[in-house]
This record gives structure tokens, C-alpha cells and sequence, in this order.
């Protein structure tokens, strides 16, 4: 068997270890639609997303502008790109260059500069606007409730709501570090819930991890975001 057919038979196998999961998930909290999983490829090659979108595999997650362009230029539009990681302005005309979906707008100036990014480029982009759950600025994330008026999760809402080359999709959020995920995700469920009298087409709600998926997906995840229970144990590019 050569590299690449034990790779596919790797990624196959955990694949359907995770959809299994998903699946039991959804059932356990007795829902019907789907959870798509979005495969945070970080640190792999583009070859093994090629693999994974041989496999079934819809939807791609990266973090870093500079490992994500490249991967895409060589996938294409096999897969649905999302940039899941914490994004500066200066990166918004490169990354609305491939990405389908930003999950990670959490202020009005990151919204107005992926806003001219994308336009830039002709396209349309689906946003989520990254929840912080904690207040903590290191891990980034719109306030909930705040009257920031760059950081608040209401105004960099309605500053992607009203970007012409965005689309507000709905939300994200990322269980803070040492938190019970289960209270995370339940904070995350009623931020939502509010956020939805506002904005009842964003219905998105990407939550969840290879850690805690089970616990999102209970609190009404679209999507959860899974990297090493697919991937494996990560190992760094040069």
C-alpha cells in the first residue's frame, strides 16, 4: 500500500469515527437537521485535504493567511474555505481572495476592512461574528451586551449586515480555556437566542472542537470545527 492509500485509509477511518459522533450527538439532544463538520486542516498539507475532499469532506477550516492562500490556490473550489483564526485588517484583501466564510470578524474596523477586501475582489463573503464568551482580549471576540462601538457584538453585527459585499451568517464562539464546555456553549445558546430577534436569517452557529463537539452540538451547533480527531496528532509545516 503506498503513503498516500494508507493516508486516504487514515483519514477515512477517523472521518467516520467523527461523523459517528456527530451523528450520536444529534440524536442524543434529539435534533433532526444536520451539523456540518468543518475540517481544521492547520498545519497539514493540501494534499490531505485533497484526500478529504475525496472523502466527503465539504467544508475546510484554516487559521493562518499564510499556510491557508497557498493550500487554496492548489485545492480550489473543491471544498468550502473558512478562516477560523484571529485575522488583522491588513491580512482582510488576502484572505477574501479564497475564503467562502470568515468566522472570525469581531469588530466594526475588521468588518469595514473585509468589507473592501472582498468587493475588491468581486465577491460576496459569509461572515460570523465571533462571540468572546470570557472578555478576554488575547482570544478575541465580540462583546456581548457591550456598547463598544468597534468591539460590541451588536455594532459589529450591524456592520456586517450592512456591507455590501458581506454576509451575515450568524455567529462563532470558542469554549474559553479551563472552562466546563457544557456552561460555555449554554452561554453561547442564549447570546444566540437574542441575537436572533435581530438578525433571524443568521442562523449559523459554529461551536465545538474535537474536545467538545458532543457538548455544542447539544446547545443547537451548525457546525463544529475538528482538527486533530480527523487529522491526527498535529505536526508543524516548515
Amino acid at each position: 500500500m503506498s503513503a498516500d492509500d494508507t493516508r486516504r485509509a487514515e483519514l477515512a477511518a477517523n472521518l467516520a469515527r467523527v461523523r459517528a459522533r456527530i451523528d450520536a450527538a444529534r440524536t442524543a439532544a434529539g435534533r433532526t437537521d444536520e451539523v456540518t463538520l468543518v475540517a481544521v486542516t492547520k498545519t497539514y498539507p493540501a494534499t490531505d485535504v485533497a484526500l478529504l475532499a475525496d472523502l466527503g469532506v465539504t467544508d475546510v477550516g484554516e487559521n493562518r493567511d499564510q499556510e491557508a492562500a497557498p493550500k487554496a490556490a492548489a485545492i480550489g473550489g473543491r471544498v468550502r474555505w473558512h478562516f477560523v483564526g484571529q485575522l488583522q485588517r491588513n491580512k482582510a484583501r488576502s484572505v477574501t481572495a479564497y475564503a467562502d466564510v470568515v468566522q472570525s470578524v469581531d469588530s466594526v474596523r475588521l468588518a469595514a476592512a473585509l468589507d473592501r477586501g472582498a468587493a475588491g475582489h468581486g465577491r460576496v463573503v459569509d461572515v460570523l461574528i465571533q462571540v468572546s464568551l470570557d472578555g478576554d482580549p488575547e482570544r478575541g471576540g465580540a462583546l456581548p451586551g457591550s456598547a463598544d462601538p468597534d468591539r460590541g457584538l451588536g455594532p459589529a453585527a450591524e456592520a456586517v449586515a450592512g456591507a455590501p459585499a458581506l454576509r451575515l451568517a450568524g455567529l462563532m464562539a470558542v469554549a474559553p480555556l479551563g472552562a466546563p464546555p457544557d456552561a460555555a456553549f449554554a452561554q453561547l445558546a442564549e447570546v444566540a437566542a437574542a441575537f436572533h430577534v435581530d438578525h433571524p436569517t443568521a442562523t449559523v452557529l459554529s461551536a465545538g472542537m474535537s474536545d467538545d463537539l458532543e457538548s455544542a452540538v447539544s446547545h443547537g451547533a451548525t457546525h463544529v470545527r475538528v482538527g486533530s480527531a480527523l487529522l491526527g496528532k498535529r505536526h508543524y509545516l516548515g
